[in-house]
């Protein structure tokens, strides 16, 4: 029972005289800010962090998931004072400034909660130094008799307000908190917004930057490659031209050369096209297509292809990619001896899923580090937010790496 009461009243005593301790701060600040606040912008932004502050500690204390914060204070110049006041933060944080209001009454309760059980125990062994001097239930003990009567009725006080009074006004004050320094809903919309606007706007910096890297490696491909292919097959047919009669067999050599070229042109041609929309997508489907990936993939593939329905183009190739690049990922780098494919549909969304049980360690930048890894996984993440997707890496040192995509299908 005891220790019930302690694990229950520790820390809301814990919690009011933290808030006790904060609010003779913010009394001692309150003159200087209203003096110099509008003119040092800093001062009115620290308002609104302490309001910030109070939310997470008041749901911390409750038990609480980590509740929405109100957005910074506008950006002012010294002594705007209209923009001061027309930032709705502030003047939601000004409801902090009620907390010295509380503060003697919760320092009151938390110390008789604290204290008064071990002062009630002090004063009974020690009254007898000084008679009359050492208090218990506000009385001054001079006999036995005050000191075996007073100090048990203390010591329940104390537990009485350690188990129950400061927990309750703690759990008053939390609540208080939460609701007062909330922001308002227009509030959470515009934050909420902004946020999109962000994400939308990195997603489409990352989009453009992916779509000129692939369009410069497809003209890469294309000229070093086919285009090299295709002068050499028409140099050969114009050798054969000017050759045909007076040399027909060497002339007959050159077009089988040319042909032997004409067909390797092609096949580089398909792998350029491959790379943009892999052709297996429209004959075989994402289903047939992602079976064929792991069939051909080295290493024991387990696949899990639910009900997928109807994905669209732009989906379906930037899932079929990532399924690819994580599967030449975790053959190359991973020393994994298993992979695990999991695709499915998710309301309006496609869930696909790739984890190996490798070494772990996979992180996503720009630049490839001393093994080669990394670079691959940022494309692959530049691909799914091209299509307003989410792609999460959990890849801890020594494994396992798990990478897991929602693509809209909306």
């Amino acid at each position: 029972m005891l220790s019930k009461i302690v694990s229950r009243g520790g820390p809301a005593a814990g919690y009011l005289a933290v808030r006790f301790l904060k609010s003779i701060g913010l009394l001692v600040a309150t003159p200087l800010s209203l003096v110099f606040g509008w003119f040092v912008p800093g001062i009115t932004a620290g308002l609104v962090r302490l309001a910030n502050s109070e939310r997470r500690r008041a749901a911390q204390y409750l038990g609480r998931p980590q509740p929405e914060v109100l957005p910074p204070a506008l950006p002012r110049r010294p002594g705007d004072v209209v923009t001061l006041f027309r930032d709705k933060s502030f003047k939601r944080s000004l409801r902090c400034l009620l907390m010295p209001v509380a503060m003697i009454p919760e320092l009151v309760v938390a110390m008789i909660a604290v204290l008064g059980a071990p002062a009630a125990i002090a004063t009974m062994a020690l009254w007898q130094l000084d008679p009359g001097n050492f208090t218990l239930m506000g009385v001054g003990v001079d006999s036995w008799l005050e000191a075996l009567t007073n100090g048990p009725a203390q010591i329940l006080v104390s537990l009485a307000f350690l188990g129950w009074v400061a927990p309750a006004l703690a759990r008053r004050h939390a609540t208080a908190a939460l609701e007062l320094l909330a922001p308002s809903q227009e509030q959470l919309d515009t934050a909420r917004l902004e946020r999109r606007v962000e994400e939308l706007t990195k997603s489409r910096a990352g989009a453009v930057d992916s779509h000129g890297a692939e369009l410069r490696r497809i003209e890469r491909d294309l000229h070093d490659g086919t285009q090299a292919q295709l002068v050499s097959l028409a140099m050969r047919i114009g050798i054969a031209k000017r050759t045909m009669a007076e040399d027909p067999e060497r002339a007959a050599q050159l077009l089988d050369d040319a042909r032997d070229g004409a067909e390797q042109a092609m096949t580089e041609l398909r792998g350029v096209l491959r790379t943009m929309y892999p052709p297996i997508l429209a004959d075989r489907g994402l289903a047939g297509a992602v079976s064929a990936l792991a069939a051909r993939c080295p290493l024991p593939v387990e696949l899990r292809i639910g009900e997928l329905g109807n994905v669209p183009a732009a989906v379906e190739a930037a899932a079929y990619f990532v399924v690819a690049e994580s599967l030449t990922n975790v053959t190359k780098h991973s020393a994994a001896g298993h992979v695990d494919v999991q695709l499915e549909r998710r309301d309006e969304d496609l869930y696909l899923a790739v984890t190996d049980d490798g070494i772990g360690g996979a992180r996503i930048s720009e630049q490839s580090d001393l093994l080669g890894r990394g670079s691959g996984l940022h494309g692959m993440l530049h691909r799914v937010q091209a299509i307003d997707g989410h792609m999460e890496l959990q890849s801890p040192i020594g494994g396992p790496t798990r990478i897991e995509v929602l693509l809209p299908c909306g």
